[in-house]
């Protein structure tokens, strides 16, 4: 079962990072924010990755093709016989990622659809580049697998971006910073049946629109309630967060 991550947006509100590189690749803790999502598929069992490629998708190749010297002690023999010998070993051990190129500017189900080849099975997952969650992804699976719908969307209850007052008249009684909100939202992390592939049209289909209404429409989308930590980066400020927690040893994504 496959997981494919849409790393191609021009991750615009967080300019200060995104404008030298694609934002899966703004690190959290030094390491790329596309590798913490990978290793919470990972920890799940799921080591095959497709990865969606747009603005900037150089830098994603080459941090790849770079991987296994930048993450070991090696040795190199230079010269006519050049070779490398690696001399350790690094913990993303047979991890399989296909980089496809998805276009500049395709929107996000457009992005999905060009890389309908490299998915095989009957099933795959999906997520964005920027997103970091707790998440039980077998779970998030046999959930899937119970209900026999062609797609599952993560919900998650959101958290507020202000305080909240509880007055009485001008008299502040109680505050509550960030409180969850009511009703739910997409966290993404979603589980397909391939026959979704239909459903998605050319490089101006966004995935969020047409596709996903459609499935609902149809009864065919059903939403994992996922009660736990769900955490999207879109400003510099959620940037300095992240790695707030990290530092701290106090990151919930961090399941590994």
């Amino acid at each position: 079962m496959k997981v494919v991550l849409l790393c191609g947006g021009l991750g615009t509100r967080l300019r200060e990072e995104t404008e030298f590189r694609p934002k899966p690749m703004v690190e959290i803790g030094g390491r790329p924010i596309l590798w913490h999502i990978m290793k919470l598929y990972a920890h799940s069992g799921f080591r095959e990755f497709v990865l969606c490629l747009g603005y900037k998708g150089n830098t994603i190749k080459e941090y790849f093709l770079n991987y296994e010297a930048m993450n070991n002690d090696f040795t190199i023999c230079l010269g006519r016989d050049s070779q490398i010998q690696f001399n350790n070993l690094h913990t993303e051990q047979g991890f399989k990622v296909t980089l496809a190129d998805t276009g500049q500017s395709t929107m996000t189900g457009g992005r999905v659809k060009r890389i309908e080849k490299y998915i095989d099975e009957d099933i795959f997952l999906m997520t964005y580049g920027d997103g970091l969650a707790d998440l039980d992804i077998n779970q998030l699976v046999k959930f899937h697998q119970s209900h026999g719908k062609l797609a599952t969307i993560t919900a998650v209850s959101p958290t507020s971006r202000f305080g909240v007052l509880e007055m009485n008249k001008n008299r502040v009684m109680s505050f509550l910073e960030k409180p969850r909100t009511e009703g739910f939202a997409s966290a993404g992390f979603f589980v397909f049946n391939r026959k979704v592939f239909d459903y998605l049209g050319g490089d101006d289909c966004t995935l969020e629109r047409e596709p996903l209404e459609r499935l609902a429409r149809e009864g065919e989308l059903m939403a994992y309630k996922h009660e736990g930590f769900f955490f999207a980066m879109d400003t510099y400020r959620e940037y300095e967060y992240l790695n707030q927690l990290w530092n701290k040893g106090e990151a919930p994504w961090k399941v590994w």
